[in-house]
């Protein structure tokens, strides 16, 4: 899939991303696709919508992940008539895979009113953001100002220049084929915690434009503890009992395998291990097993 990819620098949002909890259940949960704007069916009688000016089909870019947040901006707009008809400006987690920011903020974890003091909600100032640039058919007609932020729309206070910035890099790419999944939040976990370990295993996956964009390997103890975190915290041990690297360490070359493959599992032997990454020597077969589990409600 052709991507445009722009390197950012983000601006800080006011809003702090409170953790979701881990789902209890065995079964795939998947929250909703992303939210767009989409153009009304009446011409709103603005010049700029009277000229066909982009080829039509499906626009896809992002920017780097925010250091401090963790979100990497998206944005996907639909062409229709040579007009920008669909318009989502999100982002995806890639620090906690299958966190969508729209859905976050819509289900009121995100925090822009509440703790950032917004006013209004993250998701409702993006679709204020999206409607304007349908309207006025050019992400250069949302000027910035050297905070990131515009006072070119009404009621947004949030900064833009990563909406306005990935927009004009997908315009500018050209449409691109979607993949074959449904977008959204996946998540499956291990039916029991491991005996030896004390860890459930856990999967969460986000799929963007029909692709997996994000994937965590993890696990829950009955503490609560994440696993991830916890060998990052150097608890698990992984090094000190012999190890060539931590747990943590290994899982994310497992991570990055899946994400690359959009998916597809490697060839693993009977104890769950592979040669096909490199670097990992750890059981990763649950993993890749869990991982299809979880996008099951994606196709």
């Amino acid at each position: 899939m052709k991507k445009a990819s722009v390197i950012l620098s983000s601006a800080l949002l006011l809003g702090v991303l409170a953790g979701c909890g881990n789902n209890t259940n065995n079964a795939p949960a998947a929250t909703n696709a992303p939210a767009e704007t989409t153009a009304p069916a009446a011409n709103s009688g603005n010049a700029a919508t009277e000229t066909a000016k982009y080829q039509d089909g499906t626009y896809y870019g992002t920017a780097a992940a925010d250091a401090k947040t963790g979100w990497e901006t998206f944005v996907l707009l639909t062409v229709e008539g040579g007009k920008i008809t669909k318009a989502d400006w999100n982002a995806f987690s890639v620090t906690n895979a299958g966190d969508l920011k729209k859905k976050v903020s819509e289900d009121g974890k995100y925090g822009l009113v509440s703790q950032g003091g917004g006013q209004a909600e993250w998701h409702e100032q993006a679709a204020k953001a999206e409607a304007f640039l349908i309207e006025k058919q050019d992400p250069a007609a949302i000027t910035v100002n050297a905070e990131g932020k515009t006072d070119a729309i009404s009621g947004v206070s949030v900064g833009v220049n990563d909406f306005v910035t990935t927009a004009q890099a997908a315009l500018a790419a050209g449409p691109v084929q979607a993949g074959p999944l449904k977008d959204g939040g996946y998540h499956a976990e291990g039916a029991e915690f491991d005996a030896n370990n004390g860890f459930k295993s856990t999967v969460d996956v986000s799929v963007v434009n029909g692709n997996v964009v994000a994937a965590k390997f993890s696990g829950v103890n009955a503490a609560g503890d994440d696993k991830k975190q916890y060998s990052a915290d150097g608890k698990y041990g992984m090094k000190a009992g012999g190890g060539s690297a931590e747990w943590h360490e290994e899982i994310a070359k497992a991570e990055q395998y899946f994400i690359e493959n959009n998916g597809a599992a490697p060839t693993v032997d009977a104890e769950g291990k592979t040669d096909a990454i490199s670097g990992v020597s750890i059981n990763v077969g649950e993993y890749f097993t869990l991982a299809e589990k979880a996008l099951e409600g994606a196709k």
